[in-house]
């Protein structure tokens, strides 16, 4: 699903962190789906290579990544293109990875010259530049895919990517090696589909699940709970002190962006709530994996394990 929104991931004020010092960030999760590692470095090469060497912020919780190669593929072309996507890990690392979008006869859209005019003259961007770009993201990043940074101008291409790096790097620390297949253009199907993180980040993870009745979401459920299951909106402290600093809280965000995904239909049209944004990019981006699943209709519960980084 194609996202024409501008969500950009953004790092609390340092002010921030010293008033939430007692519950940690007001919205940072610190994890892989929604917080920056601090000290990535890319290792100089040529402009074809995808070899990285990761400088990262120290990793507190979340599974390792297991050797090997990892791919996925949208199994329909859209506008007549479709993503390919793959990462090959090395030593628990991404060490090498392609991403690209294919049409029929094998074509990148980056050699689409009437493609990229088109787009160019309406967005100031095309596939020659926005491709390289998130693929440049990746190998300064590696599995950190909230540190990805949407590219202006195709927003909704750099939050599929980020979407789909993120399904690769969870098959990839199950070491599951089948090709990841997205039914891109299909209808959702009717049922519950639901997702939970496995690691608490200052002492919260997300749980989230979303309804389809005649091919619609009727329900959005994301919440971020504790250890014994009690949502974030009900932590009176937490809500208290990152109103002080965002004047927004738990209690506003996550209502207004379930209510927001219901109304809408579509993760394109969820606007990221203003002192909220590391939670609105996380709800994209489980949102989307979601919708996968409706799309794929499987109900089979999505187990997350979180990276999370020191804090």
């Amino acid at each position: 699903m194609k996202l024409a929104k501008t969500l950009t991931s953004v790092s609390l004020i340092a002010l921030s962190a010293l008033t939430l010092a007692a519950c940690g960030n007001a919205d940072n999760s610190s994890k892989d789906s929604s917080s920056k590692a601090s000290s990535s470095k890319v290792v100089k090469k040529s402009s074809s290579s995808t070899k990285t060497t990761e400088t990262a912020a120290k990793q507190t919780a979340g599974g390792a990544l297991q050797d090997g190669t990892y791919n996925l593929e949208e199994l329909d072309y859209s506008n007549g293109y479709k993503v390919k996507m793959s990462i090959t890990v090395k030593d628990g690392k991404i060490a090498d990875s392609t991403y690209d979008y294919i049409n029929a006869d094998g074509k990148s859209k980056t050699e689409d010259a009437a493609y990229e005019k088109s787009m160019k003259k309406v967005s100031g961007i095309g596939p020659k530049e926005y491709i390289p770009a998130l693929r440049d993201a990746l190998k300064k990043n590696g599995s950190n895919v909230g540190a990805i940074d949407v590219v202006s101008g195709a927003t909704g291409s750099s939050l599929t990517f980020k979407n789909y790096l993120q399904q690769l790097v969870q098959a990839a620390q199950a070491g599951k090696t089948d090709t990841i297949k997205i039914a891109n253009t299909a209808k959702l199907q009717d049922g519950t589909y639901s997702l939970a993180e496995k690691n608490d980040s200052h002492g919260y993870h997300t749980v989230f699940s979303i309804t389809v009745a005649g091919g619609k979401i009727t329900e959005s459920n994301y919440d971020n709970v504790n250890a014994d299951g009690k949502s974030k909106t009900q932590d009176e402290d937490y809500e208290k002190k990152m109103k002080d600093v965002n004047k927004v809280g738990p209690k506003e965000y996550t209502k207004a962006l379930n209510d927001s995904l219901v109304k809408n239909q579509e993760v394109e049209k969820v606007d990221a709530v203003s002192g909220a944004t590391s939670s609105s990019n996380a709800f994209v981006l489980y949102a989307e994996q979601l919708i996968n699943a409706a799309q794929a209709g499987n109900q089979t519960k999505i187990e997350v394990d979180n990276l999370v980084y020191g804090e």
